[in-house]
Formats: structure tokens, C-alpha cells, sequence
């Protein structure tokens, strides 16, 4: 598939000659193998992304799980089981190349629900396309989120092992099933006592993905915000006061609207402004930024990137006219009370003249540091008690807390140590705005360091035409196999970081 020519031909100069070449052993017969195998590996990544994997709609299920199982095996792993959860289940898998030092992976295997009318190619052809200044890219869900970069580390663990090499490290993976609702029940599969007695032996824990930016520069994170999701009902099933069904509106004179009682119950979880949370002891917790986190800010902040975020998200000013210095550090610090969808009565053509018997609002929090999921969850139900809100149904379909990592910790070292080596430019930032549950590994019983690392490029996660970059025509941006090297590459920085 490769074709070296132009610019891509640069880039696998660049791939063969990375100074990291000291820091990983006969570097040149890896990235030989890493190249001979690249048909292989797109071809494994297109057949990942046909299975839809939807925890949301019980898509997949139990079949991911155990398509993710011979995945670990495929690679080399010499074990991987199914740990079933109350929801979906979860993979556990263990390699041992006898190593002195332990690294924990996590990967989740599901991935966003879709609607195919809004995509240019079927989300789940995974056809290679080309993407004007970029390269050749496969459009496909979960391409990027993560299924993309997953294969990638399972390429890089493959390509070693097919070298002739050992493992500088030793490797403990847990996959879950349930990110894409928040996590549901994946704080059973860490509390197994086999997956726990593993990971308490790693040195941190980290999540493939791509974190590269056009112009080629990385981003490194010390951390994420929580994620809540849940729901607010109000109708017949609450109450009854409310109609059972949809009825004649002209009945609204006597009898009560669940869609009005639920936007009264909606407009007190917010400040009149419409986006500060108004809930009862909420900021209470919240830990402000630290001086060297607005450090940090700051300096991420390249020149002409207001105006790209902007027109990418589609907006043109930020909440207060605020700069984009200070729209980024409440980016990075605040909490949210976020509606994802209102749904109630008739949304179709014309009127309908009916009064809905059912009011549904799907929301979600993001918590920074110190909240936590059951904090979030007690003060909602209890500002909604306190207001007489007790016909407004609360249903929490999961989540957890926000996650740490120090600066100065093994992750973080490794990731810093390797760019500098082979010259990528990076910027840190204090916390992704997004979420993941790094705080299950964070947080104790474990504590460990959770991180993000990757490079290459991808977009669209959540949205229609979701990327993930094969080829790239930019000397400076990863494709695949150059994104498969940087795993390889990581993990020997990891292990010569831990013999420090």
C-alpha cells in the first residue's frame, strides 16, 4: 500500500533515522517490519471498525468483547479472558516478556452510535479516502475513538515480538465495553482481584490515541475531567397529576404540563447567565487552577489557533467575549451542567395541539478536581428535594470523577523525554476537557499515574465522518506506521525511565 514517494518518502526517512534509534534497540529491522505489515494491519483496523460496537444500544454485545479478546491474543498476549460486569463485559489481558518494569493499558472497545444518512461513506465500510493537505485517511466510526490507535499499539506489540525481540516491558490491558456511557460498570472489572493484583504491579497506566495537531506538534495531559451522565423524566410515570399519554391540549387549563415542570426544574441547575451551575454546594469542592497550570495554559497557545478552534466548533465568540487565554482556562477548570437533548410531545411538521404526556432531558456533568460522581449525584437530587422537584425522575446511567497526574511522574517523563528526542514540538496542558476513566487506575486502591499518549492525527469522534490518518503527506505528521513505531518507542522509554 506504501507508495515513497514526495513527501511520504520524507517521512520515512525521517521514521528510519529517528534519533530515539539509541534508545531503541536495532531500531531500523523494527521499522522494517512495522512497513511489511501495514496492508495487514489497515486491513485489521478496517475489520474492527465493521463490528459495531455500541454499548448504548446493546450492539456488539457479547461479540466486541470477545473479538477484543482475540485481538490481545493475536498480538501476542498469553492470556486474555471475558470479565463480565452487571452491564457490558470487559477484557483482561496479561504479557510477560520478563521484564523488570510493568505498564497497564487501557483501551475501551465500544464506540458512538451513528446515523448513516449523515455520513459521506457508510460508518462502517472503513474506506480509505483522501483528505485534501493531509494524506489518505479511513473514514469510519470509532476509527479515531479509539479503535485506530488501539491497533496501532497492537501493531507495535506485534512488530517487536516478530523482530526477534522481547518486550522491554511487561504489559497489562484492560478493555471496557461502556466509555461511551460513561463508564458503567468498570470499576467492577478493576476491582476483580486478578486484574487488580495485576495492575498494582504496573508502573502507570495509559490510553492509546492520537494526540498530533496539523502542524505536527504533540499534546501531552496531566489529567481529565469526570463525566456524569443522566437523565431527568417528568410525566405520567412520575406523577399523577400528568396525563399517561399525549393529550387534546386545550386540557392544559386543568391539568399540569410535564414539559413545562421539567423546564422549571431544568432553569434552577444554572445561574441566569445559562452556563454557571446554580446546584446547591456545587463549587464547593472544585480546586481552582494552580499558578503553573495558567502557566502551562498559556503557553500551549500558538499563534492563529483562536480563529481554527472557532471556526471549527462553528462559533465566533466565547462565553463573556472573553480572550482565548481565558476562555481556555475555563476550558480546562470549570465544571459543567450540560443538556444533551429535550425531548417532549410533537417535534414534527406543523402543529399537533396536544400536550405531552412525557418530558425527557438527557444531561451530563463534567467534575474537575476534587469532585467526585456520588458528590455530583447526592447535590442534585437534594437541590432538586429542596425545590418540591420530587415528581422529577433522576436516573444516573454512570460516570466517575475527574483524574490527576503529576508533572514529574513515569508517564509524563517518558512522553517528554521521547518528543525531545526525536524533535516533535508539544505543548502540556493541565487536564483534558473530555473524559475518561483514568480515575479508576488514579484513584486507590491503585494510584497510579493514568495518562493519554499518541501520535498521527484523526477527527470527527462522536460526529458523522469520523478519521483516523494512514498516509500522511506532512513530513511532520505521523501515518500509521510511523504512529506504530512512536508505541514502540514509548515503551522503551517508559522501561529506561523506571531504571532511573
Amino acid at each position: 500500500m506504501k507508495r515513497l514517494t514526495g513527501t511520504t518518502m520524507a517521512a520515512a526517512i525521517a521514521l528510519a533515522v529517528a534519533p530515539l534509534a539509541a534508545e531503541t534497540p536495532n531500531r531500523q529491522a523494527l521499522v522494517t517490519v512495522v512497513e511489511a505489515q501495514q496492508d495487514a494491519t489497515v486491513k485489521a483496523l478496517q475489520d474492527w471498525v465493521a463490528l459495531p460496537t455500541i454499548a448504548a444500544e446493546k450492539r456488539g454485545t457479547p461479540e466486541g468483547a470477545e473479538y477484543m479478546r482475540k485481538l490481545a491474543l493475536d498480538a501476542g498476549f498469553q492470556q486474555a479472558k471475558i470479565i463480565p460486569t452487571d452491564g457490558v463485559p470487559a477484557v483482561f489481558a496479561t504479557l510477560d516478556s520478563g521484564a523488570k518494569t510493568t505498564v497497564g493499558i487501557y483501551f475501551m472497545y465500544d464506540v458512538k452510535q451513528f446515523d448513516p444518512a449523515e455520513w459521506s461513506s457508510p460508518p462502517l465500510d472503513a474506506k480509505l479516502v483522501d483528505r485534501p493537505g493531509e494524506g489518505t485517511a479511513i473514514v469510519g466510526r470509532g476509527v479515531v475513538n479509539q479503535k485506530g490507535p488501539q491497533i496501532a499499539f497492537l501493531a507495535a506489540i506485534k512488530a517487536m515480538q516478530a523482530s526477534g525481540r522481547k518486550l522491554p516491558v511487561n504489559l497489562v490491558l484492560v478493555a471496557e465495553g461502556e466509555e461511551e456511557v460513561a463508564s458503567t460498570h468498570f470499576d467492577q472489572v478493576v476491582a476483580v482481584p486478578e486484574v487488580q493484583a495485576a495492575l498494582s504491579k504496573a508502573v502507570g497506566v495509559f490510553i492509546p490515541s492520537a494526540n498530533q495537531n496539523r502542524d505536527g506538534s504533540a499534546g501531552i495531559t496531566l489529567g481529565a475531567k469526570g463525566a456524569v451522565e443522566f437523565q431527568l423524566v417528568v410525566g405520567g410515570e412520575t406523577s399523577d397529576k400528568y396525563p399517561k399519554t399525549d393529550i387534546h391540549s386545550s386540557n392544559h387549563a386543568r391539568i399540569e404540563s410535564p414539559a413545562w415542570r421539567l423546564v422549571k426544574a431544568l432553569d434552577t441547575l444554572v445561574a441566569d447567565d445559562g452556563h454557571t451551575p446554580a446546584i446547591d454546594g456545587w463549587f464547593e469542592n472544585v480546586q481552582p487552577l494552580t499558578a503553573r497550570q495558567k502557566e502551562l495554559i498559556a503557553q500551549s497557545v500558538k499563534p492563529d489557533a483562536e480563529a481554527g478552534e472557532k471556526a471549527l466548533l462553528g462559533v465566533g465568540r466565547w462565553i463573556n467575549d472573553e480572550d482565548y487565554v481565558t476562555s481556555l482556562e475555563r476550558f480546562f477548570s470549570q465544571p459543567t451542567v450540560n443538556i444533551q437533548g429535550l425531548v417532549a410531545g410533537y417535534t414534527g411538521e406543523g402543529g399537533k395541539t396536544v400536550l405531552p404526556g412525557r418530558a425527557e432531558a438527557k444531561l451530563e456533568f463534567r467534575l474537575v478536581p476534587n469532585m467526585t460522581k456520588d458528590e455530583a449525584v447526592t447535590k442534585l437530587r437534594a437541590h432538586l428535594a429542596k425545590r418540591g422537584f420530587d415528581d422529577v425522575q433522576v436516573t444516573v446511567s454512570g460516570g466517575y470523577g475527574p483524574n490527576e497526574t503529576e508533572e514529574d511522574s513515569i508517564l509524563i517523563r517518558a512522553q517528554k523525554r521521547m518528543f525531545d528526542d526525536s524533535g516533535v514540538p508539544y505543548t502540556i496542558r493541565p487536564r483534558n476537557a473530555g473524559s475518561w476513566p483514568g480515575v479508576v487506575f488514579n484513584g486507590p486502591p491503585l494510584n497510579l499515574p493514568a495518562s493519554q499518549f499518541g501520535l498521527g492525527r484523526g477527527g470527527g469522534a462522536h460526529a458523522p465522518n469520523e478519521w483516523f490518518l494512514i498516509e500522511s503527506t506532512n513530513p511532520k505528521v505521523y501515518g500509521l506506521d510511523e504512529v506504530t513505531m512512536a508505541y514502540a518507542d514509548y515503551l522503551y522509554a517508559l522501561a529506561e525511565e523506571a531504571e532511573r
